[in-house]
């Protein structure tokens, strides 16, 4: 029998405190730790959908909405909102909250995704998703849209680093200034 799991059975939150060495030189969240705060908790839905070792295969873009100042909470918020043979798509929801104040801002909204592995690294197969709200049906649905778009931006950076190479860039072996062949 097919296992079938639900993306409430993927929940993650998890909240912090930001602190001064959380944050930057006008006193806002570095965006390294927020976005290592991302990978975390989506690895977390990945492993309990799959309950199994993952490993990041994409991270879509981090765009960065409202600032999150040292002295705020952040709230992230992940799970899974689909499947494919072995991978699984995650959703991180950001909230900062001014903890004075009480007031709320979204931050981050990020999609990233994960492949299930076994124990020689390779990838094995994970339940199948069903949506149950009508928000995960929406996101499950626009899955396969944010999947093309990956594809297209894998295929565009695999060609710009086929154009690159690996040589150091000072070294005098270089045919063309610009690039590091």
């Amino acid at each position: 029998m097919e296992e079938i799991k639900h993306c409430q059975d993927s929940l993650v939150i998890k909240t912090s405190l930001v602190l001064p060495p959380d944050t930057n030189n006008i006193g806002t969240m570095f965006g390294g730790k927020l976005m290592a705060y991302i990978d975390d908790v989506a690895a977390i839905s990945a492993m309990r959908h799959s309950r199994s070792n993952v490993v990041t295969a994409s991270t879509d873009s981090v765009d960065f909405l409202h600032p999150i100042h040292e002295g705020n909470a952040v709230c992230l918020e992940s799970f899974v909102t689909f499947t494919g043979r072995t991978s699984m798509e995650i959703i991180v929801k950001v909230v900062a909250e001014d903890l004075l104040t009480g007031e709320r801002n979204l931050c981050v909204i990020s999609f990233l995704t994960f492949v299930a592995i076994d124990d020689n690294g390779k990838p094995i197969p994970v339940p199948r998703l069903v949506p149950e709200t009508e928000m995960e049906k929406n996101l499950n649905e626009s899955a396969k849209h944010r999947a093309d778009v990956r594809k297209k931006r894998r295929d565009d950076t695999q060609y710009i680093a086929s154009t690159f190479g690996v040589k150091l860039p000072w070294t005098t072996e270089r045919s063309d200034p610009g690039l590091y062949n």
